[in-house]
């Protein structure tokens, strides 16, 4: 069972098998993380699905805080490059990479990526982590696609990391079809909350999974929580 820290937005430090992995390191400038520290996070892999900012705030001070190897398409390698981070792996969709025992898949995501100066970061993406008793989708920012129906098929999932909070990404109606497309039974909502203009009814969110038959599960910023 993994083990997951919430850490707001899109960004969660999770351990499976062992090995620490943080998504879209976004906490200094997240206003609902307020009370995290950025030095208390670690991190062996980092996934980085796009280049908004509010996906990259801190990757690279996680990066060289941590040594952790860096997952993310081939424009944000070469930007990380330039901020003098080189231990980076450049993928792209359909693109795997295992280490230590857990297995990373590229997989698509439905939204723009363009970094904090506009300049283009790439294709954004999502990624499907499998480890020995977990395998989760983490779709990044994404609206609702077809491609869900493929994970579904290839992988025997045991969670989803899905946004939920519209207007930049899926609503939770969207974000609860998605669910029965992958084939999941257990949703971590992200994405929301965050600004006003993706604040969420959780209520409403929470019946919209309920009735497609999917449990969605809305942490507290800081929380931990085995999943």
């Amino acid at each position: 069972m993994a083990k997951i820290w919430y850490l707001g937005h899109s960004c969660f430090q999770l351990e499976i098998d062992d090995v620490c992995i943080v998504t879209d390191p976004f906490i200094t400038d997240n206003p609902l993380a307020k009370n995290i520290q950025l030095t208390d996070v670690k991190a062996d892999i980092i996934l980085v699905t796009h280049g908004h900012g509010d996906h990259i705030g801190d990757l690279v001070a996680l990066a060289n805080q941590t040594g952790a190897l860096v997952l993310c398409n081939y424009e944000i390698y070469l930007w990380l490059e330039k901020q003098g981070v080189t231990n980076c792996r450049p993928m792209n969709h359909g693109g795997r990479y295992s280490s230590r025992g857990v297995d990373y898949k590229v997989v698509t995501a439905a939204h723009s990526s363009s970094f904090p100066d506009g300049s283009y970061a790439g294709n954004p993406v999502g990624f499907v982590i499998e480890g020995q008793h977990d395998c989760l989708y983490f779709a990044g920012d994404t609206g609702l696609t077809l491609d869900m129906k493929l994970i579904g098929e290839e992988f025997d999932l045991t969670g989803a990391l899905l946004p939920i909070g519209d207007n930049f990404t899926m609503g939770a109606k969207d974000a609860a079809i998605a669910a029965t497309f992958c084939k999941t039974k257990k949703v971590v909502g992200m994405h929301y909350d965050t600004f006003d203009i993706i604040e969420i009814d959780h209520e409403e969110a929470r019946d919209a999974f309920r009735d497609k038959g999917v449990e969605l599960f809305l942490p507290e910023v800081g929380e931990t929580f085995n999943f």
